[in-house]
C-alpha cells in the first residue's frame, strides 16, 4: 500500500499536537513498573494495612499486559528482559495488599512460562542488576506465600543456579558503598537482605533531594526502613510530577531526553517533518550547555560523558558551536579512564564508548589533539568488546560492529533509517544498558514508528516511479545500450535517492541521476572506446556547443548533454525569475570534458604528469562538482547561478572535488595501472621509488582525512561559505556517496555489490519486525480496563504523615531471614573500580 503525502502530513500534525505542543519531556519516557510497584508497597502510617500511595497501586492493577507481565515491551513488540523483575515486584505489591488475585495468577503464569527463555538469553552475560534483584524478588515473593514461582526444571538449571550464586557473591563480598563497583550495592537497597542493611549508611548517602541515588525503588525502601522525612518528601514529589507511573530515575535529565528524542527522530528518518521542534530542543540544550556546562564538568561521571558526547554529535551536526572539550574532558580524568578500561565489556561502558567514538567522526581542523586521542581510546575498547563477544552478540554489540565496520560517512541515510525502523536493534530504548531501562513510552513509540513506516513507504513509492522514468529516459536516448562501458542507470539513481532525505525534491534527484548516467557513459567513452581524434572533436564541439560533424556515440553523447542542459536551464529560469544559466552549465561541462581529454592524451601519449599537475586535472575529471552543482540549483534556498562558474567555486566544492578524486584513486589504482591511466597512488610511487604500495595508500589516506576535517567545518558551520545550508548538506550527501562507493573497494564498478542495498532501499518493506514466541503475543496493549479496588482498600486519602515504618517484604531488624540454598561458587573474574566515581544507578546512558 502506498501512502499519500496528505496522510503523512495529517499524522505529523497529530503527533506534533500530542507530543510537542506544551511539551512535557517526562511524557516521552515509559513508566517503570518496577519502581511504581515499590512505591505501591509503602504503607500508610495511619493505617498500615493500606498503601500510602494508592495511585501507584491503582497503576499496578491497571497496567498488567494481556500476556500477564508488567513492564516494557521492546522494539519487537515483546516483553523486555526487565519484565521478569518488574512482574515479580508487581506481584509482591498486589500480594502485600491482598488485591488483584486474578492478576497475580496471570503474572505467575507468565513468569513460569517465560523465565527459562529469558534466563537462557543472558546465560553468558548476566547483568549485575539482574543478579542482584531477581533472586531477591523471588525470595520476597516466597515470603508472602507466592511459592514455586519457578518450576523445578527451571529452578534446577545451571543458569538459574549461577544467577543465585552471583547474587550471593555480590551481597556477601561487596560493601554497601565502595569505590570498586558501579552502581553501589546500596542503590539496590530494596533487594538486600536484613543483615546488609545499615540505617546510618542509608541516611548518610541520601542526596539533598531526599533520594537514595535518585532511585524511586531504593528510596521507597529507605523510607520504609528509616522513616526519613526527606525520603518521604522525595517520594511525594515523584507522585506529584509523575502521577501515571513513576520513572526508573527521578529527576530525569530533561536535556538528555531532548537529545535522545532528536536522535530518535533523526534515525527514523523523520527529521524533515519536525525541523522546528528539533531546533527548539537543540537550542534549549545548547543554551543550557553554554550556561551550566563549565561548572559541572569537574563533577562529571559516566552519565555526563554519554550525554556530552551525544550533545556534541547532535549540536555540531546541526550547526551549533560546540567545543571538543565538552566531552573529551574524560581523557584528563585518570579515575574515569581507569574505570572504563576495567569495565569496557559492560554494556553501560561500551555504549558510552560507542557514543564517544561516533562523536569523534565530526572533527574540525586543529582539534586533532583532543579528538584523535579520544577516538583511538574508544575504538580500542570497542574492538575488544567485539572480539570477546563474537559468539553471543546482543543488539548493542551488533551496533558496535556496524559502526566499526562501516564508517558513518560511508552509510547512506535511507538505508540507515530502514535499519532502525525495522528494529534490527531495539528502537524503543532511549538509552540502553544493563537493565537501566528508560524506554520511549509505548504510545509515543507506536505513533513515531507508524509515521516512520508510512514515510519510508511513501519515499519508496516515489523512488520506484522516478526510477522507472529514469530508465525510460536512458533507454530512449540509447544510453543503456551503448555497447561499451558500464550501464549504471539504477546505480546512479540509487546513490542519489538513498543519500538524501528530499522526498519533495524530485528535480534534484532526477537531474543528479541523469548527470551521473551521462558522466559514466562519457567517462567510459574517453577511457575505453574512442580514438584521440574522436575525443578531441567531441570536446571541441562542446566548447563551441555545436554538434555538427559528430557521428555515432559522440553525437549521441552531445545530443543527450544538449537536451539535459536545456532542461535544467528551462526549469531554473522558470523558478528564478528569468535567470538563464545555460552558459554557466555549458562552461561547467566543457571544463569536465577538457579534463577527460587531457587525461586521455596523457595515457595515449605516455606523458607522466607530476602529482600536482595530475591532481589539478583529476579534481575536475572526477566530476563530482559537475553532478552536484546543477542539482543544487533546485534546492530551497538554491545555489546562486554565479556559483556554477569555475572561478567562483566555493572552498567546500573544491574540497569535495579533491577528496572524491583521492577516494576513487585509492580503490582503482590496480585497474588503472593495467589500462595505462594515471592515478595519484601510482604517481606517488613514481616520485617515491623507495615506497611500497601500502606507503602510497597511507599517504593518500592522510591527505583525505586532513581534507575531510576542513570539509566538515565548511559543511556544518555557518559563516564559512556563501552557500545556503541546504547546498552545503547536499555536498555532504555527495561525499557520503563517494565514501560508500570507494570505502574498501570499488563498488561502483561491481555489477553485484549494490544489488542487495537497492532491493532494501526501493522494494523491501520497512515494516517493523515482530518477534514470534509461543508464550508471548505479538500484539501488546499498554493498559487494560480499569480495575476497582476491593472494599477494604477503598478509603479516602489521608495526609501522608507517618510515625512508624517497616520494610515492605522483610523486617529490617532481621526477624525474617531471606535464606537461599547456595551452590558452590565458581570463581568469576569481576573487574571494578579502584577510585570513587558517583554515577546515578539504573540510568544507563545508551541511546544509540
Amino acid at each position: 500500500m502506498d501512502f499519500s503525502d496528505s496522510s503523512i502530513i495529517s499524522l505529523v500534525d497529530k503527533i506534533k499536537v500530542e507530543m510537542f505542543v506544551d511539551m512535557d519531556v517526562y511524557s516521552f519516557v515509559a513508566p517503570s513498573a518496577y519502581d511504581t510497584a515499590w512505591l505501591a508497597m509503602v504503607p500508610d502510617s495511619r493505617s498500615p494495612v493500606q498503601p500510602l500511595f494508592m495511585d501507584c497501586l491503582d497503576w499496578v492493577l491497571n497496567n498488567q499486559r494481556e500476556e500477564g507481565f508488567w513492564g516494557d515491551i521492546d522494539g519487537h513488540g515483546m516483553p523486555a528482559i526487565e519484565s521478569l523483575t518488574s512482574t515479580l515486584a508487581c506481584l509482591i505489591a498486589l500480594k502485600k495488599w491482598n488485591v488483584g488475585e486474578s492478576a497475580i495468577q496471570k503474572g505467575l503464569d507468565f513468569v513460569r512460562e517465560n523465565a527459562e527463555m529469558y534466563i537462557e538469553e543472558i546465560k553468558d552475560c548476566c547483568p549485575r542488576r539482574f543478579a542482584v534483584i531477581f533472586p531477591a524478588m523471588l525470595e520476597q515473593a516466597s515470603s508472602l506465600g507466592l511459592d514455586n514461582i519457578l518450576p523445578n526444571h527451571v529452578k534446577d538449571t545451571v543458569h538459574v543456579m549461577d544467577i543465585f550464586i552471583e547474587h550471593r557473591r555480590i551481597v556477601e563480598k561487596e560493601e554497601l558503598v565502595e569505590t570498586y563497583h558501579y552502581p553501589p550495592l546500596l542503590a539496590y537497597l530494596e533487594a538486600l537482605p536484613p543483615n546488609k542493611i545499615d540505617k546510618d549508611q542509608i541516611v548518610t548517602h541520601l542526596s539533598s533531594d531526599g533520594s537514595l541515588f535518585q532511585s524511586p525503588s531504593a528510596t521507597a525502601s529507605a523510607f520504609m526502613i528509616t522513616g526519613n522525612k526527606d525520603c518521604l518528601a522525595y517520594l511525594k514529589a515523584i507522585i506529584q510530577r509523575c502521577p501515571n507511573g513513576v520513572p526508573a530515575t527521578y529527576p530525569i535529565d530533561e536535556d538528555l531526553i531532548r537529545l535522545c528524542m532528536v536522535n530518535h527522530l533523526q534515525r527514523l528518518g523523520l527529521a524533515e517533518h519536525f525541523t522546528k521542534e528539533i531546533k527548539n530542543m537543540l537550542t534549549s540544550v545548547h543554551r543550557n550547555y553554554s550556561t551550566n556546562h563549565r561548572s559541572t564538568v569537574k563533577d562529571s561521571n559516566l552519565l555526563h560523558l554519554y550525554k556530552d558526547s551525544l550533545a556534541f554529535w547532535l549540536l555540531r551536526m546541526n550547526g551549533y558551536i560546540v567545543s571538543p572539550g565538552s566531552f573529551c574532558w574524560f581523557m584528563q580524568r585518570g579515575d574515569i579512564k581507569d574505570r572504563i578500561e576495567n569495565n569496557y565489556y559492560d554494556d553501560d561502558f561500551s555504549s558510552v564508548m560507542l557514543n564517544v567514538y561516533k562523536a569523534t567522526d565530526l572533527m574540525f581542523p586543529g582539534e586533532e589533539d583532543q579528538l584523535e586521542e579520544a577516538r583511538c581510546f574508544a575504538r580500542k575498547l570497542l574492538e575488544n568488546v567485539i572480539s570477546t563477544t563474537s559468539g553471543n552478540q546482543n543488539h548493542l554489540h551488533k551496533l558496535i560492529g556496524h559502526e566499526l565496520k562501516t564508517p558513518w560517512l560511508a552509510r547512506l541515510d535511507h538505508l540507515e533509517h530502514k535499519m532502525w525502523i525495522t528494529q534490527e536493534h531495539d528502537s524503543t530504548l532511549l538509552w540502553m544498558g544493563k537493565f537501566s531501562f528508560h524506554r520511549l513510552s509505548y504510545d509515543n513509540s507506536e505513533r513515531l514508528t507508524q509515521l516512520a513506516v508510512q514515510n519510508y513507504k511513501y519515499r519508496q513509492s516515489i523512488y520506484r516511479k522516478e526510477l522507472v522514468e529514469l530508465k525510460r529516459w536512458s533507454r530512449e536516448w540509447g544510453l543503456s545500450e551503448m555497447g561499451f562501458g558500464r550501464e549504471k542507470t539504477t546505480y546512479c539513481y540509487f546513490v542519489v535517492a538513498a543519500s538524501t532525505s528530499l522526498p519533495k525534491h524530485s528535480d534534484v534527484r532526477l537531474i543528479a541521476a541523469k548527470i551521473g548516467i551521462l558522466i559514466t557513459v562519457a567517462d567510459d567513452f574517453f577511457d575505453e572506446h574512442a580514438s584521440l581524434d574522436e575525443l578531441q572533436n567531441l570536446t571541441h564541439a562542446i566548447q563551441r556547443w555545436d554538434g555538427k560533424g559528430l557521428s555515432g556515440h559522440s553525437r549521441t553523447i552531445f545530443e543527450v548533454l544538449d537536451d539535459l542542459v536545456r532542461e535544467i536551464a528551462k526549469k531554473y529560469k522558470e523558478q528564478q525569475e528569468g535567470i538563464d544559466v545555460s552558459d554557466s552549465l555549458k562552461n561547467l561541462w566543457y571544463e569536465t570534458f577538457l579534463a577527460w581529454l587531457v587525461e586521455s592524451q596523457w595515457s595515449k601519449n605516455g606523458h607522466i604528469p607530476s602529482m600536482d599537475e595530475y591532481i589539478e586535472t583529476g579534481m575536475i575529471s572526477i566530476a563530482s562538482h559537475t553532478l552536484l552543482l546543477p542539482a543544487s540549483c533546485f534546492l530551497n534556498p538554491s545555489l546562486a547561478y554565479h556559483q556554477l562558474k569555475p572561478l567562483e567555486y566555493e572552498n567546500i566544492t573544491k574540497l569535495l572535488m579533491l577528496i572524491t578524486r583521492l577516494l576513487n584513486d585509492t580503490q582503482s589504482y590496480q585497474k588503472e595501472q593495467k589500462s595505462g591511466k594515471k592515478n595519484f597512488v601510482l604517481l606517488y610511487l613514481k616520485e617515491n621509488p623507495e615506497a611500497e604500495i601500502e606507503d602510497a595508500i597511507e599517504y593518500v589516506g592522510e591527505i583525505i582525512e586532513k581534507k575531510k576535517k576542513e570539509f566538515f567545518e565548511y559543511a556544518l558551520m555557518d559563516g564559512l561559505s556563501e552557500l545556503p545550508k541546504e547546498c552545503r548538506h547536499l555536498h555532504l550527501a555527495c561525499l557520503k556517496v563517494y565514501q560508500m562507493l570507494f570505502n574498501s573497494s570499488n563498488r561502483y564498478d561491481s555489477n553485484t555489490e549494490l544489488i542487495q542495498d537497492i532491493q532494501e532501499a526501493f522494494y523491501q518493506s520497512p515494516d517493523p519486525e515482530i518477534g514470534v514466541s509461543s508464550s508471548k503475543s505479538s500484539s501488546i496493549k499498554s493498559t487494560k480496563k480499569p480495575v476497582s479496588l476491593p472494599q477494604h482498600l477503598s478509603f479516602k486519602k489521608q495526609n501522608n504523615q507517618t510515625t512508624s515504618y517497616y520494610h515492605s517484604s522483610f523486617d529490617y531488624r532481621g526477624s525474617n531471614n531471606i535464606a537461599v540454598k547456595w551452590a558452590s561458587w565458581p570463581k568469576w573474574r569481576v573487574d571494578g573500580y579502584n577510585k570513587s566515581m558517583f554515577v546515578t544507578p539504573k540510568f544507563s546512558p545508551c541511546f544509540i
